[in-house]
């Protein structure tokens, strides 16, 4: 079990403990906030990166594979609706190395989507999911 325990702090300003940190959380000024945190939705994809690249840098790191620079860039699709909602989510996950290797790394990040990290199986129930793999030799 996880909790989190998130105090107002006046205006759009939220504040969120988590076990092991504080995230402050707000709006852009033209949205009535003072921009002096992250976004909600912005988070959600940094946590969709942060949880497949836990699993990608674990089995890199068992496999003893040689990697310059890793790095993963979520994007977010948004709903029209009110309550806009994520439809489409594409992950990108950019190698760059001179002794990359590629099929060993191809399969590392699909171990990862379609067996061990749990938030991007959260995000399949409410979005369509795109994979990217970018091998980028220096």
């Amino acid at each position: 079990m996880h909790k989190v325990i998130t105090h107002w702090k006046g205006n759009m300003a939220f504040e969120s403990h988590l076990p092991d940190g504080i995230i402050k959380i707000d709006v852009a000024k033209e949205q009535g906030g003072d921009d002096l945190g992250v976004r909600p939705k912005a988070l959600m994809l940094s946590s969709l990166a942060g949880c497949s690249g836990l699993d990608v840098a674990s089995l890199m790191k068992k496999m003893r594979l040689t990697v310059d620079d890793f790095c993963i860039e979520t994007e977010g699709s948004l709903t029209d609706e009110v309550a806009a909602q994520y439809h489409t989510v594409v992950v990108k996950y950019i190698f760059t190395g001179t002794k990359l290797d590629e099929e060993k790394l191809t399969k590392i990040v699909n171990l990862s989507v379609e067996k061990y990290c749990g938030v991007l199986k959260m995000f399949e129930s409410f979005a369509d999911i795109k994979i990217e793999i970018i091998f980028n030799h220096k």
